[in-house]
C-alpha cells in the first residue's frame, strides 16, 4: 500500500490535462499515467503470487515470499522499472509478465514484426525504437521476436483450401541464401488463386534450390492434399514439363502458357534490327479474334520468318496448344488468363520489401519475409475481381458440372 500512498493523484491529474492538451503521450516516458501503469503491473504480479501461494500445498512443499526483485520491462510506451516479490522455492511462474520476458506489450512486438515485414533491417528497427521509445533492443532480441512468426507460417502453409479454384497462377521468384558460407540460389514458388466468389488469395509459398517441373509436382501434390480437387484454368510460364506436372494431378485443368513470356523468350533469339518488324507481324497471331484466324496468321508468320529464325517459330508451333487456350473465352476472361501478369504484379510488390536484402541468412529468413510481405499486400484483397459476376457465369457454362454457382 506504500506505493499507492506515494502517488500524488492531484499532481497526476494536473500533468495529464497539460500533456493531453499538448498532444504528448500520457503513458510514455515522463507521461502522467506512467506511475499508474507501473503500479497496476506490480499489483497484478503481487496478486498472481498471492494466488500461487494460496494454491500451494504448504505441508508437502512449503513456500512463501522471499524478498524483492527488480526488472526492467520494455513496452510500446517506454521502459518501466518494476519491483516485485519472489517466492522462496522459485515455483512461481507469472502470466502477465513471464520470468524471462523483457518486452511486454504485444503491440510493441507487433510493431517490430510490422517494421520487419515492410523490409526494414534489424539495425534500422533498433535505431527506430531507440529514437521513438528511448530504449535499446539487441539484434538477438529482435531476431527472436521475428522468429515468433514461424509457427504462424507453418500453420498457414498447412491450412485447408477450397475444393475448387477458377483460375490459378503459378510462378517462381528467385533469391540468394547463404549456405555454408556461400550464396546459393533459391526459388520461391508462389501459387495465387481466384475462388468461385472472385476473391484472390495466395494458396502457398514453397522454397527450393531451383525451379523445375519435379518440384512443381510436389507443390501441386501438397495443394491437392490440402483440399483442392479441381482447378479450371492454370496460368503458367513455359517451363518444360510444367503442363504435364499440372495435368498429372488435376487431370481436367486447362493450361494457358503466358503469351508475354513467350514473346520475351522469342525476342532473345531475334536480331535487334529485326525486332520491330518481327513484333509487328507477330501481333496479329496473339491478338486475333478467333483461334482459327490466329492459326492462319501463325502459318503466314512462319512462312516469312521460319528460315531465318527456325528455333523461335518451332517454339510457337510446339507450344501452340497451350498458348492458344485463351481464344475459346470472351475478351474479359482472355485479359485475365493470357498472361501471368497477376502473379508478376504480386512479385513486384514483394520485391519492394525484399530489395534491400542481398543474401538471406537462411531459407526460413527468406520465407519469413515473403510471408510478412504477403500479409501486408493481401490487406488490399478485399473485393472480388472486377466484373466477376459476369466472368464466373461464363466459366460455369464452359465448365458445366464442375463449377456450380447455386
Amino acid at each position: 500500500m506504500r506505493q499507492e500512498e506515494s502517488i500524488d493523484y492531484e499532481l497526476i491529474k494536473k500533468q495529464a490535462l497539460e500533456q493531453f492538451r499538448s498532444g504528448k503521450s500520457l503513458t510514455g516516458k515522463g507521461g502522467a499515467f506512467a506511475p499508474l501503469f507501473k503500479q497496476f503491473l506490480e499489483a497484478a504480479l503481487e496478486a498472481e503470487l498471492e494466488q500461487h501461494l494460496s494454491e500451494a500445498d504448504q505441508e508437502i512443499s512449503p513456500n512463501r515470499r522471499n524478498g524483492k526483485v527488480s526488472k526492467t520491462v520494455k513496452t510500446a510506451e517506454g521502459q518501466i522499472e518494476l519491483v516485485t516479490s519472489r517466492d522462496r522455492n522459485g515455483s512461481f511462474e507469472p502470466e502477465i509478465i513471464k520470468k524471462r520476458e523483457t518486452i511486454l506489450a504485444d503491440s510493441l512486438q507487433d510493431r517490430i514484426i510490422g517494421m520487419y515485414g515492410i523490409g526494414m533491417s534489424l539495425r534500422d528497427i533498433s535505431n527506430h525504437i531507440k529514437e521513438m521509445y528511448d530504449m535499446d533492443i539487441s539484434h538477438d532480441t529482435l531476431s527472436s521476436i521475428t522468429e515468433r512468426v514461424m509457427p504462424l507460417i507453418k500453420e498457414w502453409q498447412s491450412r485447408p483450401l477450397d475444393e475448387l479454384y477458377c483460375i490459378v497462377w503459378m510462378d517462381a521468384i528467385h533469391y540468394k541464401v547463404k549456405e555454408q558460407g556461400k550464396a546459393k540460389s533459391r526459388a520461391v514458388y508462389n501459387i495465387l488463386g481466384i475462388n468461385k466468389e472472385g476473391y484472390k488469395d495466395l494458396l502457398g509459398v514453397y522454397v527450393s534450390e531451383n525451379e523445375g517441373a519435379n518440384f512443381w509436382l510436389s507443390v501441386l501434390t501438397d495443394l491437392n492434399n490440402r483440399g483442392i480437387k479441381d482447378i479450371l484454368i492454370a496460368c503458367i510460364d513455359n517451363l518444360t514439363g510444367f503442363e504435364q506436372a499440372i495435368t498429372s494431378i488435376f487431370t481436367k485443368t486447362e493450361v494457358q502458357s503466358c503469351i508475354v513470356h513467350q514473346i520475351r523468350n522469342s525476342l532473345k533469339y531475334v536480331a535487334s534490327k529485326d525486332q520491330k518488324i518481327f513484333m509487328a507481324e507477330l501481333k496479329p497471331v496473339y491478338k486475333a479474334a478467333t483461334k482459327e484466324l490466329a492459326e492462319l496468321n501463325l502459318a503466314d508468320f512462319a512462312a516469312k520468318w521460319g528460315k531465318k529464325y527456325p528455333v523461335v517459330i518451332k517454339s510457337w508451333q510446339d507450344n501452340w496448344h497451350k498458348l492458344s487456350t485463351y481464344f475459346k473465352y470472351t475478351e474479359d476472361i482472355r485479359r485475365i488468363i493470357y498472361t501471368t501478369n497477376t502473379i508478376e504484379g504480386f512479385h513486384r510488390q514483394v520485391r519492394k520489401v525484399t530489395k534491400n536484402k542481398g543474401v538471406f541468412p537462411s531459407d526460413d529468413a527468406l520465407l519469413k519475409l515473403v510471408y510478412l510481405a504477403y500479409r501486408n499486400i493481401s490487406k488490399k484483397w478485399t473485393q472480388p475481381l472486377q466484373n466477376w459476376s459476369l466472368t464466373v457465369s461464363q466459366l460455369s457454362i464452359h465448365f458445366e458440372g464442375r463449377l456450380k454457382l447455386m
